[in-house]
């Protein structure tokens, strides 16, 4: 595994709404070259940037027309290579997005694929040559027909626009369909390999995959989707020693036995992520909700793949809405105190360090539909285009929040109290002790239910105690861990350790503890 991840803290750039460059109302790459003093100066010193390749745009670039070349409006390959090497002049890792399940409809892949004579794409794709077209296939969300001249319909993975790559079937079922291990499904895999190839060429230090988990279809247990990314990761082990690769699986007990390094807990899957910040969020103060489900699965989960993989928390996604619609600015500094003292690599995703809002409403972009209000354009001044572009407005590639009260990093960077202030100071808290690091150990002292919520993050070199208190009341906490003397090394206001070693955590409050 690469080194440099058990110290990697990751950004999340949509790069149609991070910043641009040329005034055309949408990110570019020159957008993103402009911010990278800012991401270094915050801490972060590993990025991933959503897909960049050329594409339809039915589906925000996650349906694919060129893999080997980036969309226009983003700048060129030879500028995206320059980006890559400016990120790396700072000491910044970039991740590409890798979609590896399917492509566009106006891919020259699936045109070929759509022609009636034999070709090279021909068992590209995963064609049903045999009505009726409405039976469902695990994996498979549906077939469209009426489009080429072959007969038949062909798989989509999710949207009408989104053919699927045949990487064949787990249970053989059908005349048309191809066993997981035959050579039209291998050479699935190949291509993909042949891919990641040319972005590594180019200078990237890996990938985030796409759906990773749903690449070989009616596949009970996933097993050879497993088998599959086990002989990815075996190639890039020869090839690229220190590629990353990292899963939206949500399921890291499989995702890092099929060879991936890292795997999200997400909005899906069976991590009870979402009792974290969004539904019935623990970090709320009016909430009820506990972490009994979320630490029993995470205890249980780091330890089936402890030194075999890293296990990441998301502050969110461009596929969630963000965790501002169910937390507060003072909420948020609680949650990403967690985010940022836990195992593993945290990942911000652009705007939550500055509590940007999910805006309501908003009619769907680019395949976007209630996505869409968590990918608005990134507010980096209080002016009325909030620094995003020189261009109008009403030219932008999503609408700005027009809030009175709108966050902006301008007006966070000035005040300490901010959460943006707040985010840099566990950046640099995370980033001062190594036992805040990725790999180093974790005992829950607390499980969850009720408050506060503490635990012990330790390494050789030292001992931590991080305490939490997302609750309405004051509590206090007592542990045998705790000595007079302990030396408090972060807190909110308010807090304090007494003569008896007894923690005192006002409403909202925290505390991080160098253990003697």
């Amino acid at each position: 595994m690469a080194h440099w991840l058990e110290h990697a803290i990751f950004y999340q750039i949509y790069p149609a709404s991070f910043k641009d460059a040329n005034g055309d109302g949408i990110g570019d790459f020159a957008g993103i070259k402009e911010k990278i003093g800012y991401l270094r100066d915050l801490g972060i010193n590993a990025v991933w940037i959503n897909p960049c390749y050329d594409s339809s745009f039915y589906d925000g670039g996650y349906d694919v027309r060129d893999y080997f070349k980036t969309a226009p409006r983003y700048g060129s390959n030879e500028e995206l290579k320059d980006l890559i090497k400016a990120f790396h002049e700072k000491g910044i890792h970039v991740l590409l997005d890798l979609v590896a399940g399917h492509t566009a409809i106006d891919n020259p892949w699936f045109k070929a694929s759509c022609k009636d004579e034999i070709n090279e794409c021909t068992d590209r794709y995963i064609w049903q040559t045999s009505g009726p077209w409405a039976r469902s296939f695990p994996g498979v969300a549906g077939f469209l027909c009426g489009i080429s001249e072959r007969p038949g319909a062909v798989a989509v993975n999710c949207f009408s626009t989104q053919p699927a790559l045949n990487y064949g079937f787990g249970k053989v079922t059908e005349d048309w369909q191809f066993a997981a291990d035959s050579p039209e499904a291998e050479s699935a895999r190949l291509r993909l390999q042949e891919i990641m190839s040319f972005w590594l060429d180019l200078g990237c230090d890996g990938f985030r995959v796409d759906m990773a988990g749903s690449l070989v279809k009616d596949d009970p247990g996933q097993q050879w989707t497993i088998r599959l990314w086990q002989k990815v990761r075996a190639f890039l082990d020869q090839n690229y020693p220190e590629a990353v690769i990292i899963s939206e699986w949500g399921d890291p007990l499989k995702a890092i036995e099929a060879g991936f390094h890292m795997d999200f807990l997400l909005h899906f899957g069976p991590s009870h992520y979402m009792d974290l910040f969004r539904e019935d969020p623990y970090f709320s103060r009016s909430s009820e909700g506990n972490l009994e489900k979320f630490i029993r699965y995470y205890k249980n989960a780091r330890r089936k793949t402890k030194d075999k993989g890293i296990i990441c928390i998301p502050s969110g996604n461009h596929d969630m809405i963000r965790m501002r619609d169910t937390l507060s600015p003072e909420e948020m500094k609680l949650a990403f105190t967690f985010l940022l003292t836990m195992p593993g690599c945290p990942f911000i995703y652009y705007g939550d360090e500055i509590g940007m809002r999910y805006l309501h409403g908003l009619k769907s972009k680019e395949g976007g539909y209630e996505r869409t209000g968590s990918r608005t354009p990134m507010q980096w001044t209080g002016d009325a285009g909030a620094g995003f572009s020189s261009a109008p407005t009403e030219d932008y590639y999503l609408p700005v929040d027009a809030s009175d009260d709108r966050p902006d990093v301008e007006t966070e960077l000035d005040d300490e109290n901010s959460l943006l202030g707040h985010v840099r100071s566990m950046i640099r808290l995370r980033r001062s002790h190594e036992a805040l690091n990725a790999g180093p150990d974790i005992r829950f002292l607390t499980e969850g239910k009720g408050c506060p919520l503490v635990y012990e993050r330790r390494c050789p070199e030292e001992r931590l105690l991080v305490a939490l208190n997302p609750s309405s009341h004051e509590v206090t906490f007592r542990h045998r861990y705790l000595k007079k003397g302990d030396e408090i090394l972060d807190t909110g206001k308010g807090v304090s350790l007494d003569g008896e070693a007894i923690l005192h955590l006002p409403p909202s409050t925290y505390a991080v503890i160098r253990l003697k």
